[in-house]
């Protein structure tokens, strides 16, 4: 259906893989604008419960492509702006995400990779900001993105004095979850995705954004505003029904 993406179905996981891998998976404007499509119809599928995100090829993504940087050096802002249009989609998705680094993510496609729920890493993956080396000022609110994901000190080490890393290192730092050997790291993502197979997708929809939302709560009273309302609704739910029955048959049995 589409040129520069593609979508693979693993129920009850989606995994959207970039995919153009001539070009290392730049994020082109027709790469942008598919990768939205793809996520339209991925998120409109009920049996949909986490997305899986991945680069063909040896990288992950590579960023913006050189003619949007040259644009911009030559007064034409709106093709970056539009760059951030493709992290962006997936940083707002409803769905749980998971970034499966296959390999280099660089720049913007750092950025794709820091809009993911959880983030694991083949071995050979790297990640590399590359802002200051071109003397470009960080887009796309990458350095809220790092910081919130490896703290203060790991992403001054990166943004201003060039710090990357590998699979090993990004776990060493809490950059990723996890390291797999090179070709394992998409069924790995896929395994975790796997096991919100009991649970109703609105229950994981509601509980993702929750959790997004949490770190900008400044008081437990407003946390707890907020999911009493959803623990309400999943107390009317059969899935707690069932799970109440659950427990006391388990408590008869013994």
């Amino acid at each position: 259906m589409w040129d520069f993406v593609t979508i693979d179905r693993h129920h009850p996981v989606a995994v959207l893989t970039l995919n153009d891998p001539g070009r290392r998976n730049i994020l082109s404007s027709a790469m942008v604008r598919e990768l939205g499509e793809a996520l339209d119809e991925i998120e409109a599928e009920p049996a949909v419960r986490a997305l899986v995100v991945t680069g063909a090829g040896p990288a992950f993504c590579a960023g913006a492509e050189l003619a949007t940087l040259e644009r911009a050096a030559e007064g034409d802002f709106g093709l970056i702006r539009e760059v951030y249009g493709g992290f962006l989609r997936v940083l707002h998705s409803p769905l749980p995400t998971i970034a499966a680094v296959n390999g280099p993510a660089v720049g913007a496609g750092f950025n794709l990779a820091l809009a993911c729920d959880i983030r694991v890493a083949a071995h050979s993956a790297r990640f590399i900001c590359r802002f200051a080396e071109l003397g470009i000022f960080p887009g796309g609110g990458h350095t809220w993105l790092l910081t919130r994901a490896i703290g203060h000190q790991q992403a001054v080490k990166s943004l201003l004095f060039g710090e990357t890393w590998d699979g090993a290192g990004a776990h060493r730092i809490g950059l990723v979850t996890d390291v797999f050997p090179d070709g394992e790291v998409v069924g790995a993502a896929v395994a975790i995705g796997d096991t919100l197979q009991g649970l109703e997708p609105e229950y994981v929809r509601r509980l993702i954004e929750t959790l997004r939302t949490a770190p900008g709560i400044t008081g437990h009273a407003d946390a707890l505003e907020l999911e009493a309302g959803h623990q309400e609704w999943s107390t009317g739910r059969p899935a707690f029904l069932a799970g109440l029955a659950r427990i006391k048959d388990s408590m008869t049995a013994r």
